[in-house]
């Protein structure tokens, strides 16, 4: 005859027709009908048999709550539950010009750098000049200067270039966030700002102003925007005429003109380092791009 052994109690009781889910005594849960004698395999019965000393009693039954028909109070808002997290925005996919215009300090230190390089070449060239008037010069330390003068007057101008570009990107956001901060629209197109800082000799005029436009609540940024436009304006005029100068034939017009260039490089060097300190203040960030910390002074 088949039994039915209870997890709570271990008593056995006779299987009679179908088997029983609860035992009779403690209303715990039986397990699967099994024969007395027969070994049941182990995968399939839903039970694990526990050895226990001769005479040992089994654990009494918990004893069972009385159930409280009262509608559950609280004395403060329960904190349990499900927890239901905001889902976080997906992130904005960045357009052609926003990437552009992520780069532009980077781009803008290393026009910095390259164009001071590009001064000490020119430097290290005059100084060939003024040796090769009592001795000759090696050939070897000539061509190192004659690659470096090269490298320098090639590589800088690019990076310049890429900086001029990145930079306009940058100028079209900041604009656009400034007007989008007092909720208008910019008066000028991207196409307008573009061309008033990309064209040559209009370059000259336009980016100030657009910087000053930006910069009508702030007379730190204004002063800084006007020191970046003499220089910027200056490093326009002294490439003019620097090519005007290459038109001289003497021997000191080129020694001159080597040593030009050199001003002409730190000038440019300088316009870099300007123009990068001019984004990093419209942003609100310090030279190395952390955010800058509001200083208050107050009387003691």
């Amino acid at each position: 005859m088949s039994v039915q052994v209870c997890v709570r109690c271990a008593n056995r009781w006779p299987v009679v027709g179908a088997p029983a889910r609860w035992c009779p005594g403690c209303r715990g849960a039986l397990m699967s009908p099994i024969r007395p004698g027969r070994v049941e395999p182990r995968e399939g019965r839903n039970f694990r048999w526990v050895a226990r000393r001769p005479g040992a009693r089994s654990l009494p039954a918990a004893p069972r709550g009385v159930a409280d028909d009262r509608t559950p109070t609280y004395r403060e808002t329960p904190r349990w539950g499900l927890t239901d997290p905001r889902e976080a925005d997906a992130p904005a996919l960045q357009t052609r010009t926003e990437r552009l215009a992520e780069v532009a300090p980077t781009l803008l230190g290393a026009t910095a750098a390259l164009f001071a390089l590009a001064a000490v070449a020119e430097l290290l060239r005059y100084a060939l000049l003024l040796y090769n008037r009592t001795a000759l010069v090696s050939p070897t330390l000539l061509a190192v200067s004659d690659a470096l003068v090269f490298t320098m007057g090639v590589v800088a101008p690019m990076v310049a270039f890429a900086a001029a570009a990145a930079s306009v990107a940058w100028l079209l956001g900041a604009r656009r966030s400034a007007w989008e901060a007092v909720g208008r629209e910019d008066p000028r197109s991207p196409a307008a700002v573009a061309f008033g800082c990309l064209v040559p000799v209009a370059n000259l005029v336009w980016p100030g102003v657009f910087l000053t436009e930006l910069a009508t609540t702030d007379d730190r940024i204004r002063l800084l925007v006007r020191v970046w436009w003499a220089t910027w304006a200056t490093s326009g005029v002294m490439l003019v005429v620097s090519l005007v100068w290459r038109s001289h034939d003497s021997l000191q017009a080129r020694a001159n003109g080597v040593l030009f260039a050199v001003v002409m490089n730190l000038v440019a060097a300088a316009v870099a380092v300007l123009t990068l300190m001019v984004m990093r203040r419209v942003d609100g960030l310090d030279l190395g791009g952390r955010p800058r910390s509001r200083t208050r002074w107050v009387v003691a």
